[in-house]
């Protein structure tokens, strides 16, 4: 099979002490209320081999277990257009900076707490110290995505949250399909595990988010939720690289047959 990789992501990596390759799985775009078991026999299930990994962007599964919410559920009030103004920007976008998603994080931890969370945010900035107003709240505050159309409009008007139960619908997935995953909430700044197949309890989380290192799925509209993980214990050279071989978003490496 040859093995894929988003623009400016690396098919191979180190890690662990190992080498490992990995291959952006491309996909349509998933709806809300799809089946993850029914996408991962698709387009997962026919390149799958024992001891491979996978990793999937935790918007998938989130889509597909319907953990979405509306403009019209988080409508700014005055305190979420306050906050947000004062919200520190990054590469990653927005952020709580758009008040439609600071309204989520009142509506879902209350007012006072967000409130207590902003003013020692504000403290500790002063220090140098950043991440205090996420890290005083519900991770769901943290993990919300979406209600930014830059990248992928359909996103635009809509919020996506972290997936509910994620270790359990990983261990799902494997009873069903035989396939070993971990759940991830990943970009260009930082990469977070929120779930893992049982089968993975040997790898320690630091090992399991240095496969993904440079975020590999991206986090434009690449399309590519699912990356397969495998071990590689050949010479770089057995598989070449060549680049821009289908539509210039992709580099191509050729996995070397074991026939």
């Amino acid at each position: 099979m040859e093995f894929c990789a988003n623009t400016g992501k690396d098919i191979i990596i180190r890690a662990c002490g190992k080498t490992f390759a990995r291959h952006a799985i491309k996909t349509h775009f998933v709806q809300v209320g799809e089946s993850y078991i029914d996408l991962l026999e698709h387009y997962v299930k026919p390149l799958w081999q024992p001891g491979d990994i996978l990793s999937v962007s935790e918007k998938v599964i989130a889509l597909c277990q319907g953990r979405v919410v509306t403009e019209e559920e988080c409508r700014p009030g005055f305190w979420a257009k306050v906050l947000a103004r004062f919200v520190h920007q990054t590469a990653a976008g927005p952020g709580m900076g758009l008040p439609v998603k600071m309204q989520f994080a009142i509506n879902t931890c209350g007012l006072k707490r967000v409130l207590q969370a902003a003013f020692w945010a504000g403290v500790d900035k002063l220090r140098g110290v950043h991440g205090t107003f996420y890290d005083m709240l519900d991770p769901e505050v943290r993990g919300l995505d979406g209600f930014f159309g830059r990248d992928i409009p359909e996103y635009a008007h809509m919020g996506v949250r972290i997936p509910s139960r994620p270790d359990a619908v990983c261990d799902q997935v494997y009873e069903k399909t035989g396939i070993v995953m971990m759940i991830v909430d990943a970009n260009d700044l930082s990469r977070e595990l929120l779930g893992r197949c049982s089968r993975l309890q040997d790898w320690t989380q630091e090992a399991l988010l240095s496969l993904i290192a440079d975020n590999p799925a991206g986090q434009d509209r690449q399309l590519t939720p699912f990356i397969l993980i495998r071990e590689y214990t050949g010479r770089a050279e057995d598989g070449p690289l060549i680049t821009n071989h289908r539509n210039k978003e992709e580099t191509i490496w050729n996995w070397p047959s074991t026939g």
